[in-house]
């Protein structure tokens, strides 16, 4: 275990985190807010212990997978660790936990919040908020690889930690050109949002903060009742821009470059985009009668399956009162999430897709029990480790999923409101049904139960396996024990 090249970039993702929280000390200055001196203080604190990680270097710089795990685990850890601070010490959020969940939820694009009334919070609070959802959207570790002077093959390893879904390729050679480039679209599509929503009547501090929270399909608002007081324009433009940031960045890239042909022929596009409009027309059927106008429910239908299968969070309406059916539905947009290689959450389309094909070879295999076929995905075969893969995953998923419900059910809530503020948090959506619907929060649950869901907000996000291995018993031990690797001043 290089625990010597852990510490360093502990050290630097805290020297990051410090930079960030000095956006929102520039804006309690243009506001006039004295909360700006707790962020201040704490990116202070930040730097500080950053510097002290990284003041010894390491000498031996190669690290495996195992690392890569680590390092982000603890990345995730420590950032909300730090980052909740300030609303704790501000009192803004007077409970530790409280602040924690927050911060927690804003880093892992999850959205689930705490807070009964998010108009009373400052300008500060809302902004760090937003900030969270965009730099947890893309990952502030590929953020690092981007800065970062080498591109060695052992920074592949903290791309593949961190980035979701259940392969992770690069786009160029380089590591730190991949990351340089996924960035710069993130960027800009983040930058032609806010231009559109202030088209739409917005103020830049609205525009920002929205378009903050899209893009890292996250969902934290800056309004008590979310995007329901904006105009229709506004909310078509988010419903638009939660879709496309749920959209594999490899497509965004091609595009970029001109190969349209081959990213219109991505079958995990094609079968995310069915999917969506298959369950806004399943839901326009069965709310219109509620809604009244076709208009009107064509843009709630758009918007709330755009939101929930993104795991963004959002919401026009109050979802929890519509009929079973459209209730189903959704829950089922919670369950498959967005593209592998977005910013969104989810088991992920490209795992589905390859899961129901493979029970389908499975089937295959009973009426032609001599046939060899091979599971092909994107025009390519599936190699056994890829589906094996996805196996374990859906496998690690569930058990995960069920302890956490059970977990939680030991407060007594009911079945509904227990299943829904899991899959809510595991799969990074936010809002679920029942007592942690769109209208309600999470300040209910007890200490237990909100680090239950804590947890299941940084495994979702981290497509489990590096939450798992800092608990692992051989991970523990590594850690600790006496290094034989030599570091340098």
């Amino acid at each position: 275990m290089n625990r010597a090249m852990i510490r360093n970039i502990l050290g630097s993702v805290l020297e990051i985190e410090a930079a960030l929280l000095l956006i929102p000390v520039l804006t309690a200055l243009w506001y006039r807010e004295n909360v700006g001196w707790f962020y201040l203080g704490t990116a202070l604190l930040c730097f500080l212990t950053g510097y002290l990680f990284r003041v010894r270097k390491a000498k031996d710089t190669v690290f495996y997978l195992k690392e890569g795990c680590v390092i982000t685990g603890l990345s995730w850890v420590l950032m909300s660790a730090f980052g909740c601070l300030p609303l704790f010490a501000s009192s803004e959020i007077p409970r530790f936990e409280d602040a924690l969940f927050e911060t927690i939820s804003g880093f892992t694009t999850t959205g689930a919040s705490i807070v009964p009334a998010v108009e009373e919070l400052s300008h500060t609070a809302l902004m760090w908020r937003s900030l969270t959802h965009w730099i947890g959207g893309m990952g502030v570790l590929v953020f690092l690889l981007a800065i970062m002077p080498s591109s060695g093959s052992s920074h592949m390893n903290i791309m593949r930690a961190e980035s979701p879904g259940p392969s992770v390729g690069k786009l160029v050679p380089k590591v730190r050109a991949t990351a340089k480039i996924l960035y710069r679209i993130y960027f800009g599509m983040t930058v032609l949002e806010i231009v559109l929503l202030l088209f739409g009547g917005m103020t830049f501090f609205e525009a920002l903060n929205t378009s903050l929270a899209t893009a890292g399909t996250g969902g934290f608002g800056i309004k008590n009742d979310s995007l329901l007081s904006f105009s229709p324009y506004i909310q078509w433009v988010v419903a638009i821009f939660m879709i496309l940031f749920g959209i594999n960045f490899n497509v965004f890239y091609l595009l970029l470059f001109g190969q349209v042909k081959k990213a219109l022929k991505c079958e995990e596009l094609r079968a995310y985009l069915a999917l969506i409009c298959g369950a806004v027309v399943i839901v326009f059927f069965n709310i219109i009668h509620m809604i009244g106008n076709a208009a009107d429910a064509l843009r709630h239908s758009v918007f709330t399956v755009g939101s929930l299968i993104s795991s963004t969070g959002f919401a026009t309406l109050d979802f929890d009162t519509w009929p079973a059916t459209s209730r189903t539905i959704l829950v089922m947009c919670m369950f498959v999430g967005a593209c592998a290689g977005s910013t969104g959450g989810g088991i992920k389309v490209s795992r589905m897709v390859i899961a129901i094909k493979t029970v389908f070879k499975e089937l295959n295999s009973y009426i032609h029990p001599k046939s060899v076929r091979k599971i092909r995905f994107e025009d390519k075969p599936v190699e056994h480790e890829v589906v094996r893969a996805v196996n374990v995953y859906l496998i690690t998923f569930f058990i995960i999923f069920t302890a956490s419900i059970l977990l939680v059910s030991l407060e007594g809530k009911d079945l509904v409101t227990n299943f829904a503020a899991v899959i809510a948090t595991m799969n990074n959506i936010g809002p679920g049904l029942e007592m942690v619907g769109p209208t309600k929060n999470f300040a209910h649950f007890n200490v237990l139960s909100k680090f239950v869901l804590m947890f299941d907000m940084l495994a979702g996000r981290l497509e489990l396996f590096p939450m798992l291995l800092l608990f692992h018993p051989g991970i523990i031990k590594a850690f600790f024990r006496k290094s034989n690797v030599k570091e340098s001043q």
